[in-house]
């Protein structure tokens, strides 16, 4: 799913509860991880979640629906560029204009995934 269909439906409710049902549901459909892609466990995050990648392409697992949301956003977001370009993005303002509601517990994952992003 792309950055802008996420947008898309986030929008489309101003509603907390529905808006993290949505999230799950991107997170439903993350595309499988390829056996052949080198895979990162992120720490900071309170849930298992690893980030992987062949090339430019990112996959990426969690262990909690809302937190493969996230992967899945951030997926959307670097999916196809390379190193310099994701460097050049501004990701905290991206997530942050999607008005999700994670809680502060995950604030930490959240920002544990944008440093591994912004370190490739």
């Amino acid at each position: 799913m792309t950055f802008d269909k996420i947008k898309n439906l986030l929008s489309m409710t101003d509603d907390a509860a529905t808006r993290l049902e949505i999230l799950m549901d991107i997170g439903r459909e993350l595309s499988p991880v390829p056996s052949r892609a080198d895979c990162t466990e992120i720490t900071g995050c309170a849930s298992f979640v690893q980030i992987c990648r062949v090339g430019n392409n990112f996959y990426g697992t969690a262990d909690s629906a809302i937190v493969r949301g996230i992967v899945a956003i951030f997926i959307s977001i670097v999916d196809g560029k390379t190193p310099a370009q994701i460097k050049k993005l501004d990701l905290e303002k991206m997530f942050a204009d999607l008005k999700i509601n994670v809680g502060a517990a995950r604030l930490n994952g959240i920002n544990s995934m944008i440093r591994f992003f912004k370190n490739l």
